[in-house]
């Protein structure tokens, strides 16, 4: 199955947003990470993060129980526990694809996964940030990989699980995977993502994140991951 990503780094003084793929067995692991802050440390563990996440999610054969095997493994560091703690942490999204199976999902943060189907492009992820919870700023995030709290101490806060879940529509034939960077300025603008996934998964990953920037008063970083899920996609 093809698939390709792109990045542009915009106003940051770093890219740590990172993409990963990872097959095992005929099972083949997606996965975008969106860093938290700016920083060669940031950078670099993050894009060792979404290499291990799809390695586990490859090897687990399920999008939720990669990204909570990774999850669980950050959030059992010594370090972590402690209040002061400053280390590298991510939002992430993980999608797996089995043959003859629909495609799961699972995110910890505010990056997003679509799918495209003849009916149109899907949506199937809900943010990690404060405008779902609270309808207050979208750029808190609400749970993220390198985080310590459990899926009940996220409910008892937030309202959702530290991880959440979800399979894509059984006639799905494109993935997107993007980080906020991304799909917020063409969200914000009214833009149908739709237009700027056609061709092949190179072209359409460049001119997703090339339209995303044009223009924008302030450019976070933008990344995609795009891949043809199968012979369904024309």
């Amino acid at each position: 199955m093809a698939h390709a990503s792109a990045q542009l780094i915009g106003d940051r003084s770093h890219q740590c947003d990172a993409t990963a793929t990872h097959t095992h067995d005929g099972i083949r692991a997606y996965v975008l990470c969106d860093g938290i802050g700016s920083s060669d440390e940031v950078q670099a563990w993050t894009r060792t993060a979404a290499r291990r996440i799809a390695r586990a999610a490859a090897r687990s054969g399920g999008a939720d129980a990669g990204l909570r095997a990774e999850y669980d493994r950050y959030a059992a560091e010594p370090e972590r526990k402690s209040p002061f703690a400053d280390l590298p942490k991510a939002c992430a999204a993980v999608a797996v694809a089995v043959p003859d199976e629909p495609l799961t999902v699972a995110w910890c943060g505010d990056v997003r996964a679509y799918t495209l189907t003849p009916g149109g492009i899907q949506r199937l992820t809900a943010d990690h940030n404060m405008r779902r919870v609270f309808n207050r700023s979208r750029n808190v995030v609400t749970s993220y990989l390198g985080a310590t709290e459990s899926d009940d101490e996220r409910r008892q806060q937030y309202n959702h699980a530290a991880i959440e879940s979800s399979t894509a529509p059984a006639d799905s034939y494109r993935l997107l995977l993007a980080s906020d960077g991304a799909y917020e300025p063409l969200e914000d603008s009214g833009r149908n993502f739709e237009h700027y996934l056609r061709g092949n998964p190179k072209d359409a990953s460049r001119t997703f994140v090339g339209a995303a920037l044009l223009g924008a008063s302030y450019a976070d970083n933008a990344s995609v991951l795009v891949a043809d899920l199968g012979p369904k996609f024309r």
